[in-house]
Formats: C-alpha cells, sequence, structure tokens
C-alpha cells in the first residue's frame, strides 16, 4: 500500500532551497563505502549512546578480536567487558553475537555484501530481522555502507526534519525513514542526511536553536511558527 504523507508536494518543494544553503554552509559528502559488517556492529554498539563511546568500544571489540568469527564464539562475559564503554554492554554484545551467527547461519560466512544485490526494501526487512537492528541502523548499514537509496533517520535528523517541516509534527524516528525517503531525491540522501545531521549539532540545537544564525529560516515551519507568537499582543 502507498505511503500516505500529508502535504509531502509542500515538503518536497523545501528540499531544493534547504539543501543548497545546507550545502553552502557544510559543503557536500560524497559517498565512500564503508565495510558493510562494521558498519553493523558499530551501529549496534552506538545505540543510546555518544559516539565516543561507540568509537572507544568498537575499537576495543577490532583490537582484541581478528575475526568476527571469533566475536561470534567469544565468552559472553568476555564480549560484554569489551564494549562495555559503549553502555548497555551486555544487550549489545547478546545482540551482536546473535547477529553474527544468524548471518552464518544464513550465509554460511561472515559478510553481508550481497545484500547490494537486493531491492531496498527486500534488503531493509532481512537486516531487521537480526538481532540489535532496528529501521535506523538498517538504514545506516545500507547508506553508509553499499550507497543504497535508505535514509537514516538519528535523533538530529528527526528533530531537525520536524522543525523545517519535512516531516509531520510528532511522527516516530521510525515512521520517519519513510517519509523523509519520500520528501527527498535518492540521490541525495547520503549527503543530506550528513548535512541535517551538522546542522543539527551546530544550530538547530535540542535545547536552544540558534535561529538568528541560521540560513534556512525562510522555510522553516519551527521559525515561522514562533515569529508568529512572538508577533501576537501579550
Amino acid at each position: 500500500m502507498a505511503l500516505r504523507i500529508d502535504r509531502l508536494e509542500e515538503r518536497r518543494a523545501k528540499y531544493a532551497p534547504v539543501a543548497a544553503a545546507l550545502e553552502q554552509l557544510y559543503g557536500r559528502k560524497t559517498f565512500k563505502p564503508h565495510d558493510g559488517m562494521d558498519e553493523l556492529v558499530s551501529c549496534i554498539l552506538s545505540q543510546n549512546t555518544t559516539d565516543a563511546n561507540r568509537d572507544r568500544a568498537f575499537d576495543a571489540l577490532k583490537a582484541r578480536y581478528a575475526s568476527w568469527e571469533e566475536v561470534a564464539q567469544a565468552p559472553l562475559d568476555e564480549l560484554i567487558e569489551t564494549v562495555r564503554p559503549a553502555g548497555l554492554a551486555s544487550a549489545k554484545a547478546a545482540n551482536i553475537q546473535a547477529a553474527l551467527r544468524e548471518i552464518y547461519r544464513q550465509r554460511g560466512e561472515y559478510a553481508i555484501d550481497f545484500l547490494q544485490e537486493l531491492p531496498v526494501a527486500e534488503a531493509k526487512a532481512w537486516l531487521t530481522s537480526l538481532a540489535g537492528v532496528g529501521p535506523k541502523t538498517a538504514a545506516i548499514v545500507l547508506c553508509f555502507g553499499f550507497g543504497m537509496a535508505a535514509f537514516p533517520v538519528d535523533t538530529h535528523v528527526h528533530r531537525v526534519g520536524q522543525r523545517i517541516g519535512f516531516l509531520p509534527e510528532g511522527i516516530s524516528a521510525n515512521a520517519a525513514h519513510d517519509v523523509m525517503e519520500a520528501v527527498v531525491p535518492p540521490d541525495a540522501y547520503y549527503a543530506f542526511h550528513l548535512q541535517l545531521i551538522y546542522h543539527g549539532r551546530s544550530v538547530c540545537k535540542a535545547r536552544q536553536p540558534l535561529c538568528d544564525r541560521c540560513p534556512i529560516t525562510a522555510h522553516c515551519d519551527y521559525y515561522a511558527k514562533t515569529e508568529r507568537q512572538n508577533d501576537e499582543p501579550r
């Protein structure tokens, strides 16, 4: 069944001017393929933690184990201690091992490059069948690992997307993936995802957006609403 999105054409119309302004501000990153398995495990470690903690845990895991087979067969307590910097280590270690074992059971190897040959929807469905893999992790693996047309929605994209008006207010992060994929041209998913993250970190911050420094206020629903409220008589 086709996805129904209210104000879809209005949301799409925002893309070109917003993307042009953000590209001028942050540049445009071109796709560089990452290792799919690295991306998958790193994404599981990244859940509910900072990038720095994720990287510490991932680096420790790669330093301790020479292969994904060793990770899959490691004593669980040992793996938990290895990835502890990422937080929620017990759940993440168990999910990593469960995902690795399922990959090997289905594929006979610790590799997911075959996903590049699948339609995006089928690749997403396969990934989300793995332990610890939700829509965001699946989209990141496909987009960053293989350059496929999947649009990841993290906390910055979710927040900034709603403020600008790409996303309906109150939409869940999981549901937001399909909307962003309908609003943004597929060949721009990788670059625009990163531009929204940069903007969310530096200008459109969670607690206090710096609207006076923002180059896209003319296209932003949040800014228009705030201005209307400020203009109302008190």
